[in-house]
């Protein structure tokens, strides 16, 4: 699949999976640097919302707004992940003030190769919001074609709101 970072072609290493397949099982590390696996997530709707870099603007207006409207879903699993190390994420969620969200570390690239979302030449993820139900089923995908765009928040959000 082809995405664009300001305008220039880039390539992710396959395609993503599509609505109504399951997700692949995949391993990110939280702030313990403990493995959380895709089979821990199931049981309950999960939201994913994917980005590139913490750091950068787009990516951290993208996480501040869903982690401001995920108070409103307390039976939801909710991570936001990118391929920034542990100590980066948490670093910005210090300096943002940020407590509830979960931040995952796809360090290993695991995600990344298993999801398909991994550009490979910048070692990083297109961004991207996956809503899961219970069992793993993509039941939402938004994956944006252009890289600095942010996601429609809105049709996420009355997506997983029919789930719960």
């Amino acid at each position: 699949m082809e995405i664009t970072i300001n305008g220039e072609a880039r390539q992710l290493v396959g395609n993503p999976p599509a609505v109504g397949e399951e997700f692949p099982h995949f391993k990110v590390y939280d702030k313990n640097d403990e493995k959380i696996k895709t089979r821990q997530l199931l049981g309950k709707v999960t939201l994913l919302s994917v980005v590139p870099n913490i750091n950068t603007p787009v990516c951290s207006i993208q996480t501040k707004h869903f982690n401001s409207t995920m108070d409103q879903f307390p039976d939801v699993n909710f991570l936001t992940i990118s391929t920034n190390t542990i100590e980066d994420q948490q670093k910005w969620c210090a300096a943002e003030g940020v407590k509830h969200m979960q931040l995952a570390s796809d360090k290993d690239e695991s995600f990344g190769y298993e999801s398909k979302l991994l550009i490979p030449d910048e070692g990083i993820l297109a961004r991207s919001v996956w809503i899961l139900d219970q069992n793993g089923k993509i039941v939402y995908r938004e994956i944006l074609k252009e890289l600095t765009d942010e996601p429609n928040y809105d049709q996420a959000l009355s997506e997983l709101k029919k789930l719960v």
